[in-house]
C-alpha cells in the first residue's frame, strides 16, 4: 500500500500547482494526476455535472491503484466532494482543497477576507460558509473571476493581457481593505506573483497547494501509508490534448513527462 501513488484530479493544469507542492513534501511518492481537459472549465458547469465527472475520474484513479485521492479543483471540492465522500466512503481516502485554507484562517484574525474563484465555487457559496464558522469575526467578500481559468490554460500568463484582466478583476472595489485573498482556484497560484503585485505585497495571498500537501502528509504518516521506499514514478493523464498541457506541466516538473490520453467519456 505505501508505494501505491496519490491520484490528484482537476478540470486541467491548475491541480499541477498542487501536485508539485507535493513533490517537494514528498519527494518520495508516486502521483497519478488526471486533468480533465475535455471538460475544463468547471467553474462554468452545473454541480450535478461536476459531480459525475468527479465520480468518474475518481473510479478511474482507484481503478490504477490510487491509496488516496485528492481533489485538486475548487470547483469540485465544493460541487462534489461531500457526494464523493459518501460514494467512496469505504474504498478510499478523500482531501478537499477547501477545508485545510478554511483550518489555515482560523488560525489567524483577519479582519476582512477577500476570495476569489469560478462562478460555481463563489455561488456554492462554500467559503463563506465554512470560513463563519471557523472564523466568525472576519469579514469575508467574494468576487467571480471566470476569466482567468481559460487565460491560463491558453496560455496567457506573465504578460500584457493576464496583467489587464488580473487588474480589472481586483481593482474591484469590493476588496478594498482586505488582510488576506484566498485563492479559490488551484489554477490562480500560477499567477499569484502578478496578483499579489496589484496589492503591492501588502496583502496574504492564500493559495491551497502548500496547506494541503502538509494535511497528506500528515494523514499518511497516521494510516502509515508513507512512501519512505526512495522509488517514485509519476503518471499524468489528460482526457483531451491541449498544447499548453504539457508546456506548464514541464514548469512544474524538470524533464519529460509521462503524458497520455485517457478518453474515459466514451
Amino acid at each position: 500500500m505505501k508505494k501505491k501513488p496519490i491520484g490528484i484530479f482537476d478540470s486541467g493544469v491548475g491541480g499541477l500547482t498542487v501536485a508539485h507542492a507535493i513533490k517537494q513534501i514528498l519527494p518520495g511518492e508516486s502521483l497519478i494526476y488526471f486533468g480533465d481537459t475535455a471538460h475544463l472549465p468547471y467553474g462554468d458547469k452545473s454541480a450535478e455535472s461536476i459531480r459525475y465527472y468527479s465520480h468518474r475520474i475518481t473510479q478511474f484513479l482507484l481503478d490504477h491503484d490510487a491509496k488516496v485521492v485528492l481533489v485538486a479543483c475548487n470547483s469540485a471540492s465544493a460541487s462534489a466532494f461531500d457526494y464523493l465522500k459518501e460514494e467512496f466512503r469505504d474504498k478510499t481516502i478523500l482531501i478537499d482543497v477547501i477545508d485545510p485554507v478554511v483550518d489555515y484562517i482560523g488560525t489567524k484574525n483577519f479582519k476582512k477576507i477577500g476570495i476569489i474563484g469560478t462562478k460555481r465555487t463563489i455561488s456554492s457559496g462554500t467559503y463563506e460558509r465554512k470560513i463563519s464558522e471557523k472564523s466568525p469575526e472576519s469579514a469575508v467578500v467574494s468576487l467571480t473571476t471566470p476569466l482567468l481559468v481559460p487565460m491560463i490554460e491558453e496560455g496567457f500568463i506573465f504578460d500584457d493581457i493576464s496583467n489587464a484582466i488580473i487588474r480589472a478583476y481586483l481593482s474591484n472595489e469590493s476588496l478594498g481593505g482586505i488582510e488576506a485573498l484566498i485563492l479559490g482556484c488551484t489554477h490562480y497560484p500560477i499567477i499569484k506573483n502578478q496578483i499579489s503585485k496589484i496589492f503591492n505585497f501588502n496583502v496574504e495571498v492564500i493559495d491551497s497547494a502548500r496547506l494541503v500537501s502538509i494535511i497528506l502528509r500528515n494523514i499518511l504518516e497516521q494510516k502509515n501509508l508513507l512512501n519512505d521506499s526512495g522509488n517514485s514514478r509519476d503518471m499524468f493523464f489528460i482526457s483531451d490534448y491541449t498544447p499548453y498541457f504539457g508546456k506548464i506541466a514541464k514548469m512544474f516538473f524538470e524533464g519529460e513527462i509521462n503524458l497520455q490520453k485517457a478518453d474515459i467519456w466514451s
